[in-house]
């Protein structure tokens, strides 16, 4: 791994971070324990831009200071956040592989709808397992809760899943692509302050 790489992550991890530990926190209205924030988008930003290298990383890096920082109510809650956050970037990743290179006219917009939808469903649908699974499990893996009360959350969990991801995907597709130009127009500055000093004195 290159030290521009390097630089990258630690860059995005600490904005991640910073945005986790922030108090930009909504609480959702229809299930107060379920909290809204934006710290997913820069890394939803930084994986559309350099690809998984970059992405797992920071989402692994975010998930190590949060169990040593800021746990939650739930020691092992950071996995959770974990799960959730890689399942959705593997929808965005399907969407990136099989189908970014066969879109030709309004590749953008399309691919952003199409990441965003495929987000949503493998987001939405792993936590929803994940949850059945490990809930009723007493801390800290769960919170043992019997069966059939997690079988009542998964519903409300699983519109919580869909709405952060219906707003987290399509602004860091947004992030991406103001961060993206701005980088193409530092290079091409470059290129052409370097050619410029090149040119023999006349």
């Amino acid at each position: 791994m290159d030290s521009k790489i390097i630089a990258v992550i630690v860059v995005f991890a600490a904005l991640t971070v910073a945005l986790n530990l922030s108090p930009f926190k909504i609480p959702a209205p229809y299930a107060p324990f379920l909290i809204y924030q934006i710290w997913e988008i820069p890394i939803v930003a930084a994986f559309l831009l350099y690809g998984p290298r970059v992405g797992i990383p920071i989402s692994i890096i975010n998930t190590a200071l949060l169990l040593g920082i800021f746990p939650g109510e739930l020691p092992t809650g950071p996995f959770y956040n974990l799960a959730a956050i890689l399942s959705m970037l593997f929808g965005i990743y399907i969407v990136q592989k099989f189908l970014a290179s066969r879109l030709i006219q309004r590749r953008e917009v399309i691919l952003s709808v199409l990441s965003t939808i495929a987000g949503i469903l493998f987001r939405v649908g792993f936590m929803a397992f994940l949850n059945w699974a490990f809930l009723p499990f007493p801390p800290p893996v769960g919170f043992g809760l019997p069966t059939e009360v997690v079988m009542a959350m998964l519903p409300l969990v699983g519109i919580f899943n869909a709405t952060l991801a219906l707003y987290t995907v399509p602004v860091g597709y947004f992030l991406a692509k103001i961060v993206s130009s701005s980088l193409k127009t530092a290079r091409w500055n470059q290129k052409h302050n370097r050619n410029i000093t090149k040119e023999p004195a006349t």
